[in-house]
């Protein structure tokens, strides 16, 4: 009846890095931090679970003298966020019957 929801995806954070990324090519930390309502350290430890889980690609660089956190969804990221909103999609289906 109800589709199981990815666990990953199933955090305020993580669904909201995934919603931001899923529109962009790819994004700065900086400009994640800003749009999600998180502290720097959180922010960076959900990006690494959704690294860990292959959702997402993390480059590491440097703009001048200054470290440089860029984010972008993978092709898996893209297909498990798909997954998960068409999940969710149903069970607001299921209220409606």
């Amino acid at each position: 009846m109800f589709k199981e929801l990815d666990p990953l995806l199933h955090s305020q954070v993580r669904l909201a890095i995934m919603s931001l990324l899923i529109g962009v090519k790819s994004a700065e930390f900086s400009w994640l931090l800003e749009n999600i309502s998180t502290t720097k350290g959180n922010l960076s430890f959900q990006i690494g679970k959704l690294k860990e889980a292959g959702y997402v690609d993390v480059d590491k660089s440097f703009r001048g003298n200054y470290p440089l956190t860029t984010c972008r969804i993978t092709d898996k990221g893209t297909d498990a966020y798909q997954e998960y909103v068409a999940a969710i999609e149903e069970y607001f289906k299921q209220i409606k019957k």
